[in-house]
């Protein structure tokens, strides 16, 4: 094990493995990129590489330390996240970090805290958490994760250190599935493509179902008409009773956009996700300009965040699609 079993990201990682080398870790960090793509990963690298009690610089993966950090049981590493039943994460949550990392170190080495997703951080846990950044306790470290920089305080984005994370190429998804996965080559290649670069994702898509609903989702988008708001209430309503579905709906809605944009410009299939329905992209892309193919991926993006922010997802969806059919 170590940063070099890790999948992408290569200049993220040797930002942080030289800081950590010459002991000039910043001491919060703000991790940025879509879900799934392996932020939460390189951090519990990190706390790995700090920890370890094997490897100086890096982490074997298994001492007592690495395999602790790995199960979420070691006493210096603490993973902050949504509660059962929660939809924020609280000022609680936030306060009792704070006193937790005032402690000194079991380990004699740095008290670090993960909050994942830092989106899900209400009004005042931010605050909270302001305060402990800006006076942050000795030998500690503290890393936000959150798709995008939108749902947190200007502040508090202000006195952390930003890595941006991207998605990861095709082939690099595909590759990871099969080496670790042992899923087949064509398979491999369908979910990478649908992932649109994230490895998270694509070990939760299952290809027939996938299918299955593609036919589903392009069904419903090819049936908006201009102006036909009704049709858009009924669209989101259908979408807007399960958090997952939404969001995989707006993934693959993304990967639909983009396709007919591309192709519309370009009129070449070889970078298409949905590939196998290039029928369908070349019609759409003659219907659709390139102006309202952006817009609609606007859209996308906005709904995704509201979402992922715990925003009434009707509202949400409902706006997405009146913007759709507003836009015909």
């Amino acid at each position: 094990m170590g940063f070099t079993e890790l999948t992408g990201h290569s200049k993220q990682l040797a930002t942080l493995r030289a800081a950590l080398a010459n002991q000039r870790l910043h001491h919060a960090y703000l991790f940025l990129g879509p879900e799934g793509i392996g932020k939460r990963t390189v951090a519990r690298a990190l706390a790995q590489a700090i920890h370890c009690s094997e490897l100086a610089g890096d982490y074997c993966g298994r001492c007592l330390n690495c395999a602790s950090i790995i199960d979420g049981n070691h006493a210096d590493v603490r993973f902050i996240g949504l509660l059962p039943d929660k939809k924020e994460i609280s000022i609680q949550q936030i306060r009792e970090l704070e006193r937790e990392l005032r402690f000194r170190s079991f380990g004699g080495k740095q008290k670090i805290a993960i909050v994942d997703s830092a989106a899900l951080m209400n009004a005042a846990a931010q605050n909270a958490l302001l305060k402990t950044l800006e006076e942050p306790p000795a030998n500690s470290l503290i890393i936000l994760i959150a798709p995008n920089a939108g749902g947190l305080l200007a502040t508090l984005r202000s006195r952390c250190l930003r890595l941006s994370f991207a998605p990861l190429p095709r082939a690099e998804v595909a590759a990871f599935l099969q080496a670790k996965h042992s899923v087949k080559a064509d398979e491999a290649v369908f979910l990478a493509a649908m992932a649109l670069g994230s490895i998270g994702v694509a070990l939760n898509l299952d290809q027939a179902t996938l299918a299955e609903k593609r036919k589903v989702w392009s069904g419903k988008l090819d049936a908006l008409k201009a102006g036909d708001y009704q049709a858009a209430l009924v669209a989101a309503e259908a979408l807007a009773s399960s958090r997952d579905d939404a969001l995989d709906f707006l993934r693959w809605a993304e990967s639909w956009y983009r396709d007919m944009l591309i192709y519309g410009v370009t009129s070449k299939a070889d970078e298409l996700v949905n590939l196998d329905m290039l029928a369908q992209i070349e019609r759409r892309a003659a219907e659709c300009s390139a102006d309202r193919a952006l817009a609609a991926l606007a859209g996308i993006s906005a709904a995704t965040a509201g979402i992922q922010r715990n925003l009434n997802r009707r509202m949400v969806l409902e706006n997405f699609f009146f913007g759709v059919v507003g836009g015909r």
